[in-house]
């Protein structure tokens, strides 16, 4: 329906009237509107400049620092991996102290986490290890798995099989999953909680079956069973 003069007059009026109010609200409000707008390009502009001219040349630091590490790690030269050699090598804990918001440095901390494991030191070995938190979808389960072998040398076993389970859950594929959920099962086995060990053995045969870990998965199932009926 066409509108008439009158009611078009009246239309144009509200939109001038609209529009007038946005401006006044701008004219009144452009100090504190420009001031915000300019905190964001800082923040944006701060950011970018602390990783062009901090993040990256510390993260290059870093792995020069790493690569003798590496090395002593290989060799299985725990001490000195960690605790650097007194002349060319600073060691993993010290890396981590001056590295450890890099990349680099927070792989010193799964480094440093692996050797205190291998050393028997469970509690700092887990310290170091939930220090990592990787983003990569195989690193991040297979160090979830390794604290979960800590807590269960440490005799913590709820902790354990927590860590196992999530990982398996977290990799969700056949090469890590199989593997961490027979180590839940054992974990399960050795605690008498023969449902749960089945349904970890049930995952593996079921999910995972084309798996290195299927191989043998019906054994362990035949031996939950088992003693499930000999309660």
């Amino acid at each position: 329906m066409s509108q008439t003069p009158n009611q078009a007059e009246k239309d144009l009026e509200h939109v001038a009237q609209a529009l007038s109010r946005s401006e006044q609200f701008i004219e009144k409000n452009q100090k504190s509107l420009l001031i915000g707008l300019g905190i964001i390009i800082l923040l944006v502009v701060a950011v970018i400049g602390i990783y062009r001219g901090y993040i990256i040349p510390k993260e290059k630091e870093a792995e020069v620092a790493i690569f003798k590490g590496q090395q002593y790690f290989a060799k299985d030269s725990l001490q000195l991996a960690l605790k650097g050699n007194g002349t060319d090598y600073i060691g993993f804990e010290e890396i981590i102290n001056q590295y450890g918001s890099t990349p680099t440095g927070k792989l010193a901390s799964a480094y440093a986490g692996i050797c205190y494991y291998r050393m028997g030191e469970t509690e700092k070995a887990i310290d170091f290890l939930k220090k990592f938190n990787p983003d990569d979808i195989i690193a991040a389960p297979a160090i979830k798995g390794l604290i979960g072998d800590c807590y269960v040398d440490a005799g913590k076993l709820k902790e354990g099989v927590r860590y196992f389970e999530e990982a398996a859950k977290d990799a969700d594929n056949p090469a890590i999953s199989p593997y961490m959920l027979k180590k839940a099962g054992t974990v399960y086995m050795s605690e008498k909680d023969y449902a749960s060990a089945l349904k970890c053995y049930q995952t593996i045969k079921d999910k995972y079956y084309q798996s290195a870990d299927a191989a043998d998965i019906d054994k362990y199932i035949e031996e939950v069973n088992l003693l499930s009926n000999a309660k």
